[in-house]
């Protein structure tokens, strides 16, 4: 797949991981949220978590599961970007590091991708 395929790909799984949030009662605070220091694609909340969440989409997990590719240095990152945007954004609520992983066999033509939600997927001390 070429870049610009892969970019493709990469919203059009951003999206479909927004609507499962949505779905699960989440409401979408921001999407593609970037400062100097990265880009964290989804924060959502319910009435007592603010998520920052990474989404990795991919055709299948046959070379490995989407998640593996957040590594340490992408967490540190999101993590990173995730306390900017708690410096200026006060909260009470309980704040988690997640990955979704969409799995979207015929890329963006899937119908019913899979779509996995790893609550608390890493934190700031791993």
């Amino acid at each position: 797949m070429n870049t610009a395929g892969t970019k493709l790909l990469g919203r059009w799984g951003e999206a479909a991981a927004a609507e499962y949030l949505r779905k699960k009662g989440y409401r979408i605070v921001a999407a593609g949220y970037r400062t100097r220091l990265g880009e964290i694609d989804l924060i959502a909340e319910n009435r007592r978590v603010l998520a920052f969440v990474e989404v990795k989409t991919r055709k299948n997990a046959d070379f490995a599961q989407a998640r593996d590719a957040v590594d340490r240095r992408k967490q540190g990152k999101i993590i990173q970007t995730a306390k900017l945007y708690l410096a200026g954004h006060e909260t009470k609520k309980e704040v988690r590091l997640d990955v979704i992983e969409v799995y979207a066999p015929q890329g963006i033509e899937t119908a019913d991708p899979q779509i996995i939600h790893i609550e608390n997927a890493f934190t700031e001390d791993r």
